[in-house]
């Protein structure tokens, strides 16, 4: 285990996953955030299904910054349940591990 993770979140505007982004970049607590969009999401909410167009942020951090970065999400986003959702890094190239190691050292947790 590497220690890294990709915290995935979807919000209904671009702007928003940018408000969203730009957070968590000022506040060290992201090294890249991806902006993909828009998807079409497909899911059940409320006993209905629904469909809506979503942006969504792949959002790369250490597994220590989780509660940091789910609290920074949860502070700009729209929705009353947002996903927010994270997944171990596995592998990755070591160059590019290095290069999160270096981005996120600012943030002194753990």
């Amino acid at each position: 285990m590497t220690g890294y993770i990709q915290v995935i979140t979807t919000t209904e505007s671009r702007e928003n996953a940018r408000i969203i982004a730009q957070a968590l970049l000022d506040r060290r607590l992201a090294a890249c955030v991806q902006i993909a969009g828009p998807v079409l999401s497909a899911y059940w909410w409320q006993g209905k299904r629904e469909e809506s167009e979503e942006w969504q942020c792949l959002i790369k951090t250490r597994e220590n910054l989780y509660p940091d970065v789910e609290r920074e999400i949860k502070a700009r986003h729209p929705y009353v349940t947002p996903e927010i959702i994270a997944l171990p890094i596995i592998h990755g190239s070591p160059d590019y591990l290095a290069w999160l190691a270096e981005e996120l050292a600012a943030v002194k947790k753990g």
